[in-house]
C-alpha cells in the first residue's frame, strides 16, 4: 500500500506541474489574445473605410469601375481558396473546426477542383497530406504580422487572377467574435466586391491623374488589406482559443490533483490502518506466549 501512496504522490505533483505550465501558457496567451484584439478593432474602420472609397470611385458618372480586371466575373480558370489558421495547436477544436468548415463550404460553393493557398501551417500541412492542389504554403506566421508579410499571398492570388488561372479567390478564417467565440468565415476576395449600398458624391470632383489610375493603384493594395484583415482576426481568434483551452486545462488539472489527493489520503489511512492492526496482532501474540510461558 506504502508504494501505491508514493506512486499516486508521484502522480499529484506531475499534474501540479502540468498545471502551472498550462496557467503560464494561458496567461501568455491572453496578453497575446489583447495585443491581436486591439490591432483587429484598430483594422476593421480602415477596411471598411477603404472599401467605401472604392465604391465612390465605382460609383462616379461613367462607371469606370465596372472596367477593371480585378472586378471582372467572367474569368476563366479553377476557384482558390486562401485559409489562414493557426501554425501551433493547443487552440481546442480551432484548427479541426476550421479546416472542415473550409473543406465542406468551398466544395458545396465552388465544387471539388480548387486550387489553395495555405496561411499557417496547420492549413498547409493538412492540404498537403490530403493531396489538394496546393499553389503555395506560408509558414510560420509572425505573432505580430505586418502587411508585408501578407504580400506574397496576396500577390499569388491577384496574378492568379488576372492570369485567368483562377476564376475567383474566396478567404477562409476564423473570424474574431469575442474571447470565447470564433466564427468561421468564407467570403469572397477576388473578384473584389465593393459596397453596393454607397452613392456618388454629391459634386463630382476632379480625380488625378484618373479614376482608372486610382484604381489600378489602390484595388489590389485593397485586397492586401482584406488578406491582412482577416489575418489579424485569425491570430485573435487563435489567442482566444488558446487562452480558453489552457484555462480549461488548468481547471482539469486542479480537479484532477483533488480527485488524487483524496485517493491518496484514502491509501494513506488504510495502509496507516494496516499498520495499527499489525502492531496490535503482535503484541497480542507476544502477550498470549508470555502467559504460556
Amino acid at each position: 500500500m506504502a508504494g501505491g501512496a508514493r506512486e499516486i504522490k508521484r502522480r499529484i505533483r506531475s499534474v501540479s506541474n502540468i498545471g502551472k505550465v498550462t496557467r503560464a501558457m494561458e496567461a501568455v496567451s491572453a496578453s497575446k489574445m489583447r495585443r491581436a484584439q486591439d490591432a483587429t478593432l484598430r483594422s476593421r474602420a480602415y477596411a471598411h473605410r477603404a472599401a467605401e472609397v472604392m465604391a465612390h470611385l465605382q460609383a462616379q458618372p461613367g462607371g469606370v469601375g465596372v472596367r477593371h480586371p480585378l472586378l471582372r466575373t467572367d474569368v476563366t480558370g479553377k476557384p482558390g481558396i486562401v485559409l489562414i489558421t493557426p501554425d501551433r495547436g493547443l487552440t481546442g477544436g480551432l484548427v479541426v473546426t476550421l479546416i472542415r468548415f473550409a473543406i465542406r463550404s468551398a466544395e458545396a460553393e465552388l465544387g471539388k477542383d480548387l486550387k489553395w493557398i495555405a496561411l499557417g501551417r496547420k492549413g498547409r500541412d493538412f492540404l498537403a497530406r490530403a493531396r489538394r492542389d496546393l499553389i503555395a504554403g506560408f509558414a510560420p506566421l509572425p505573432d505580430n504580422p505586418r502587411p508585408i508579410d501578407i504580400t506574397g499571398a496576396a500577390r499569388l492570388a491577384i496574378d492568379g487572377f488576372l492570369g485567368e488561372e483562377l476564376s475567383s479567390v474566396h478567404l477562409v478564417f476564423a473570424d474574431y467574435v469575442s474571447a470565447s467565440r470564433q466564427k468561421p468565415t468564407f467570403v469572397q476576395l477576388l473578384p473584389v466586391e465593393l459596397p453596393s449600398d454607397v452613392e456618388p458624391m454629391p459634386s463630382e470632383f476632379e480625380i488625378e491623374p484618373s479614376p482608372e489610375a486610382v484604381l489600378d493603384e489602390l484595388l489590389p493594395r485593397l485586397v492586401e488589406l482584406r488578406i491582412y484583415q482577416a489575418l489579424l482576426e485569425a491570430q485573435a481568434s487563435e489567442h482566444s482559443a488558446r487562452m480558453v483551452a489552457m484555462r480549461n486545462a488548468t481547471d482539469a488539472a486542479k480537479e484532477l490533483v483533488s480527485s488524487l489527493t483524496l485517493v491518496y489520503n484514502k491509501a494513506r489511512q488504510s495502509g496507516i490502518t494496516n499498520e495499527i492492526l499489525d502492531i496490535a496482532g503482535g503484541a497480542e501474540a507476544l502477550r498470549q506466549s508470555m502467559k504460556k510461558a
